[in-house]
């Protein structure tokens, strides 16, 4: 058996990392729109396997995280005191 001869990045463990919060970001998104609670979420084991506690702690101030969640929750007191918004 020979080598490939496909190159590989010798950096490519920087990108590895990314990728892998970008996963994260994804499917926190994805059931938090399901209605499942943050906390709820961080518990899952999918998201705990794949992540470490600074990690997760990480994920929670991603432009994308924090833009969905408080728009949702801008909706839902806007709702709550009866204001179209």
């Amino acid at each position: 058996m020979g080598r490939s001869t496909k190159r590989r990045n010798p950096f490519s463990f920087f990108f590895a990392a990314k990728k892998r919060e970008q996963y994260l970001e994804q499917y926190l998104l994805r059931e938090y729109r399901k209605g499942r609670s943050i906390a709820e979420i961080l518990d899952d084991p999918y998201i705990r396997g794949w992540s470490t506690a600074d990690e997760r702690a990480k994920l929670l101030e991603r432009p994308n995280v924090v833009s969905e969640i408080g728009d949702h929750t801008r909706v839902e007191l806007s709702a709550a005191r009866g204001v179209a918004v």
